[in-house]
């Protein structure tokens, strides 16, 4: 089934509750397994990747990143890095380009395959933005020792949301980009929207026009970090991603939710997706990733529950319903069960830090 995939793996880049370092090592296995290639350690409430950039993880948390690397690899899948120096770009002097020299060096000893600079959710309404971030990026990539740079653009779809959130995008900002990126860093990009249900095939054209590249997909499902989002558990399998978004696209990295054990059931069907092509059919798909990850028992309590917690939500549950619900996950011992309970007892909060819901 590999040959047949993009470079196809999972970001964690979603706010709030992020994975523990058991849930991460797990993941290699399970990617492995599925035809997936690499992961990226990108949670957002991670300061020292995002507003407390300049500083450094103590020893001990630097000591299990680097354990988790040489985990990945071992298994030949790439392990990235997302860096999001928090608006670096206001003012990008000396001092800013020297702080950023000696992160992406103390990055560099972990030996990560593959860095992400990562401008999201950040003000961007700057008249010299796409500039500024172009050099942010060649320097970036003038330091970095990872194969490959994929950076994330302040405004990485047309969804209108960003602009209400982070100002007005500057005139002619990725056509910028675009022309002014080196050719092998390649761009993230979210499609229409921040969550997009599906890639047209002339809205990906479109992008490849405008950022002189095929651009590389960030797939907001099945992630639940905003808002709105956070009341619902997206088991579901993935639709809409035909097998022609490999032509079109340099690679497709997976947001997934911040329930890790959850998160496999959606992320089981998308390589089907890829290699399937017409003939891939979402219930089937369902029905296949609750077989190969749920024991029977369990596998049909979340068939009969899947549409209350993807299509109705927390809201929709009254306190006697959710009581009830609980005490019927209780009975089984998995993570998965787990994560249910903990999902219903309001343990997954939504970050008010996530803008775009």
């Amino acid at each position: 089934m590999t040959n047949t995939l993009p470079y196809l793996g999972v970001i964690e880049g979603f706010f709030g509750r992020s994975w523990t370092f058991e849930q991460r090592h797990a993941y290699a296995k399970f990617l492995h397994q599925n035809g997936y290639r690499f992961y990226i350690y990108a949670p957002k409430n991670d300061p020292y990747l995002r507003k407390s950039w300049q500083q450094d993880w103590s020893l001990e948390m630097t000591e299990q990143l680097h354990t988790l690397v040489k985990h990945y690899q071992g298994l030949n899948l790439d392990f990235g890095l997302g860096l999001s120096p928090f608006e670096i770009y206001h003012h990008y002097n000396k001092e800013a380009q020297q702080a950023l020299k000696h992160k992406i060096e103390r990055l560099n000893q972990l030996n990560i395959d593959l860095l992400c600079l990562l401008f999201d959710d950040m003000r961007g309404d700057l008249p010299d933005l796409a500039k500024t971030q172009i050099k942010i990026t060649e320097d970036v990539l003038a330091h970095t020792t990872a194969k490959k740079v994929i950076m994330c653009p302040t405004y990485y779809s047309f969804d209108p949301v960003l602009e209400h959130v982070f100002g007005e995008m500057p005139t002619n900002y990725l056509q910028e980009l675009g022309k002014g990126l080196p050719s092998e860093i390649d761009i993230f990009w979210t499609g229409p929207k921040v969550c997009s249900k599906e890639y047209p095939e002339d809205h990906l054209e479109q992008v490849i026009q405008l950022l002189g590249r095929k651009p590389f997909l960030w797939d907001n499902y099945p992630v639940n970090d905003g808002a709105k989002l956070s009341q619902y558990l997206h088991l579901k399998p993935f639709e809409n991603r035909p097998s022609r978004l490999a032509d079109l696209t340099s690679g497709h990295a997976v947001n997934p939710m911040n329930q890790a054990w959850l998160s496999r059931i959606p992320l089981h069907s998308l390589p089907h997706s890829y290699a399937q092509g017409k003939s891939y059919h979402p219930t089937n798909a369902l029905e296949s990733s609750l077989t190969q990850i749920c024991d029977k028992k369990l596998r049909l309590q979340i068939a009969k529950n899947i549409n209350q917690f993807q299509l109705q939500g927390l809201e929709a549950l009254n306190r006697g319903q959710r009581a009830l619900l609980i005490q019927l996950y209780k009975k089984f011992n998995s993570p998965y069960a787990d994560e249910i309970i903990a999902w219903l007892e309001d343990e997954y909060r939504f970050d008010p830090e996530c803008l775009t819901d």
